[in-house]
């Protein structure tokens, strides 16, 4: 059971007594029900047995002369107006008209003012306002689908691991390195404590020994490891990188700035480690 704070605990006991709900109290004060049940249970406030203020009489220990009221007359009920789940819009005589307007990219505000003056239009302009939203939808957005052959590319990257024990009580977060292959979305990954050009650099090194060769292309973020300058037509590489990318004759290709998904296959492969592995 989580110990609660002094406040915490008075706030919880005020409600209990003055008979909120446990789901109420979860969302007023944030403690789990099964917590405040724990609570109520030890402080005599369990709602099985609901605690009553002081001095106040219970339901069995007053008697009164008090009548029941009466039952309504027969057909009362039938003359009860029945309110419909949903209203209908008051624009709904209009829906054929609006729903043109809307396509044409017009506001709700401007519908609302031609619907006044051409067709005597006499509610709100929140009623115009609500049945206009119901028919605005949102275009998805849309991604080229980029097709390699197999060894034609390699998306690469850094991630951040968990709080992991690097010395005698201290821990420090590594660094996750991944390098995977668009075609097959085979990855390499390795951890590291610290990160520089050679390190960056030697990774590179590793993947394309785990893989038995090299890509043409590599697609990496614009890290200081790999790219000094970004540049959407002319990055200009970190000299170490570049030498040990020419040295296998492989094309780096920086990714736009705050563009990830260009390099959509590692960042997966990035956080399902994150998620299992890590």
């Amino acid at each position: 059971m989580n110990v609660l704070k002094p406040h915490e605990l008075s706030a919880l006991l005020t409600l209990l007594r003055s008979g909120s709900t446990y789901r109420e109290i979860e969302r007023r004060l944030g403690i789990h029900r099964e917590t405040a049940a724990k609570y109520a249970e030890e402080h005599g406030l369990s709602k099985s047995k609901p605690a009553m203020p002081e001095g106040v009489a219970t339901g069995s220990e007053v008697k009164t002369d008090q009548s029941v009221p009466p039952r309504p007359p027969d057909g009362g009920a039938s003359k009860l107006k029945k309110v419909p789940k949903r209203a209908a819009s008051e624009c709904a005589p209009h829906a054929e008209w609006i729903e043109k307007q809307v396509t044409l990219g017009r506001n709700a505000q401007a519908i609302y003012q031609d619907l006044v003056e051409q067709f005597a239009f006499t509610h709100k302009y929140n009623s115009v306002k609500r049945f206009v939203r119901t028919l605005k939808v949102r275009e998805p957005e849309c991604f080229d689908v980029l097709d390699f052959l197999p060894g034609e590319e390699a998306q690469v990257d850094y991630g951040q691991g968990a709080s992991t024990l690097y010395k005698q009580n201290k821990y420090k977060k590594p660094y996750l390195f991944v390098m995977t292959l668009k075609y097959s979305g085979k990855s390499f990954r390795k951890t590291v404590w610290k990160t520089s050009q050679e390190i960056w650099a030697k990774l590179h090194e590793e993947a394309f020994r785990s893989f038995g060769g090299c890509t043409r292309y590599v697609v990496l973020d614009n890290l200081k490891e790999g790219v000094i300058k970004p540049d959407i037509y002319e990055p200009v590489l970190n000299p170490v990188y570049e030498a040990m990318l020419t040295h296998y004759g492989v094309v780096g290709q920086p990714c736009r700035v705050r563009d990830p998904d260009r390099k959509g296959t590692v960042e997966s492969a990035i956080q399902h480690t994150q998620g299992t592995a890590l």
